[in-house]
């Protein structure tokens, strides 16, 4: 793997374990191959994501719901064990999330709604938030941190959509940076459920604050992963 590769040629250790978030059977998998290395994991970032697209995970969920957030939830869930006091999790949301209606949870059972998914998308970066606000509340030994790391250009970004925000846009590295800061730095430690964009914490959406909405969506999160979306 190229990343891994990188990672031994300046010094580090990688290791590689196969994870498609898009299939609860495969992100058990992948916890129990990591869970199962004898290591503590001291940061866990929960970073994979889609954006403006249409269709249903493998166990039937609205896709940008079952990617973006419930994948994440399920394996944050399940390394829980392995994770002692003073890791941390830091999950990459979105400023999109200002745009969800924090009310609706039903629609992530069902495909796409949304022309282009952008609804879908803003209510998965909304989850993001809320989960992290949750895992605070549950695990007050970890640092649980959700970040917004900007428009940046990667392939999220529809080719058509690229001319209009051209100059708008961050590169990669530049989207990371907060979110490797809240990896490392000293200035977060001791701080959880909280956002950050741009190295400073910063208010999210009044849904985003809800104390109910995350606790409410943790409960069905903990359902959906391990009975299906009939339930």
């Amino acid at each position: 793997m190229p990343v891994v590769e990188s990672v031994r040629a300046e010094g580090g250790t990688a290791e590689y374990t196969y994870l498609d978030l898009s299939s609860l059977s495969s992100t058990r998998k992948a916890a129990e191959a990591m869970a199962s290395a004898g290591s503590e994991i001291r940061v866990l970032v929960n970073n994979a994501g889609i954006g403006l697209g249409r269709g249903v995970t493998q166990d039937g969920f609205e896709v940008h719901f079952g990617v973006n957030h419930l994948g994440h939830y399920l394996l944050t869930d399940l390394l829980g064990p392995v994770m002692g006091p003073g890791g941390r999790v830091v999950t990459v949301a979105s400023a999109a999330h200002q745009n969800a209606d924090g009310g609706d949870f039903e629609h992530v059972l069902g495909r796409t709604r949304s022309m282009l998914g952008w609804r879908e998308y803003a209510a998965s970066k909304l989850a993001n938030v809320l989960f992290s606000r949750e895992l605070a509340r549950r695990r007050p030994d970890l640092g649980a941190h959700a970040v917004h790391p900007g428009l940046v250009d990667t392939r999220l970004i529809p080719r058509w959509v690229r001319p209009f925000i051209r100059g708008r846009l961050l590169t990669p590295a530049e989207g990371a940076d907060t979110v490797v800061w809240c990896c490392l730095a000293d200035e977060v430690a001791g701080a959880t459920g909280l956002y950050y964009w741009q190295r400073r914490s910063v208010e999210p959406s009044a849904a985003g604050r809800s104390d109910g909405l995350a606790a409410e969506l943790w409960e069905r999160s903990a359902a959906w992963a391990h009975a299906g979306p009939g339930h």
